[in-house]
């Protein structure tokens, strides 16, 4: 193989790439965005899509929010392919944050945070593994609790990436007006 290590790495260097990448999380972060920017689409579908996977990866269905994602953003006349992108939000840093608080939203919203449950024998419930005994104290407030943070997520990355994608494709036109136009005085 032309790309593969002479010497390949360590099981222990391997893990630690994997949760530390050697270049930083900034150029993740960065070819992430330049790949939602060079999305098809106009600027709209791209920021729905996008939004429409945030919102979708708020909710507690881990494993499914794709499966929400996608046929919404269809619906919506958003961009698959961005919203697909838009559900990695939910990943192994992020759902440790997520999903205590839109349980603790949940409880709140529905009314339960006098019914003293804020500790919760998940060994008790996940011992019979009864979906109605997890929809009561577990799902459903998450459900709920996620709607309020996912829609304002979703909201603040369609501003964000709607500006952003219109920008980068003016600069870019620009450039390459810039560049014809020399090309058409040589």
């Amino acid at each position: 193989m032309p790309f593969r290590r002479r010497t390949p790495l360590a099981f222990r260097e391997r893990l630690r790439r994997a949760v530390l990448p050697p270049k930083g999380f900034r150029r993740v972060l960065d070819y992430y965005r330049l790949k939602v920017m060079r999305i098809g689409g106009s600027p709209h579908a791209v920021a729905a899509g996008l939004a429409i996977g945030v919102i979708s990866a708020w909710t507690p269905f881990l494993g499914l929010h794709i499966l929400f994602a996608i046929p919404l953003a269809y619906l919506f006349g958003g961009s698959m392919i961005a919203a697909a992108l838009g559900t990695t939000f939910a990943n192994p840093i992020t759902c440790p944050i997520i999903w205590p608080l839109t349980w603790k939203i949940g409880e709140t919203m529905l009314g339960n945070e006098a019914a003293g449950h804020d500790n919760l024998d998940l060994g008790r419930l996940f011992h019979h593994l009864d979906f109605s005994q997890l929809w009561r104290p577990i799902l459903e407030p998450m459900l709920i609790g996620s709607l309020p943070p996912g829609i304002l997520c979703g909201l603040v990355f369609y501003a964000v990436t709607y500006l952003g994608v219109r920008s980068f494709r003016n600069r870019r036109l620009e450039r390459l007006t810039a560049r014809a136009g020399a090309l058409k005085s040589v």
